[in-house]
């Protein structure tokens, strides 16, 4: 397996335990990402130590903050669905680099 494809298991294995999702924000938000084919990701992870590596990463004053499973799937993963945004999960690596899925495909996998 992948190392990103170890690090999408571990989202899903991690946010079914825990019932908790953690982003990065400042002020004006949680950071996206433009990719090369024009998508934009927003991205999350399944534990404060990775979500706090990120922010180390990424810098400029951003902080680690949680949310319930349940209130990620009922509004935030329907916003970006309405939005185009798909979903990166547990970005690892020094370019925070990994898979997305559009919110579709993370509430399935969640099901599963």
């Amino acid at each position: 397996m992948s190392q990103s494809g170890s690090q999408a298991a571990a989202f899903f294995r991690d946010v079914r335990q825990s019932s908790v999702v953690w982003l990065v924000r400042d002020d004006d938000g949680s950071p996206t990402h433009l990719s090369a084919n024009g998508t934009r990701s927003l991205p999350f992870w399944s534990t404060s130590p990775r979500a706090q590596r990120a922010a180390k990463i990424w810098g400029h004053g951003l902080r680690v903050e949680s949310m319930l499973l349940d209130t990620w799937c009922d509004r935030v993963l329907p916003d970006a669905a309405r939005d185009g945004l798909v979903i990166g999960i547990n970005w690892s690596g020094p370019r925070l680099v990994g898979w997305s899925f559009t919110p579709n495909e993370v509430l399935n996998q969640l099901v599963l």
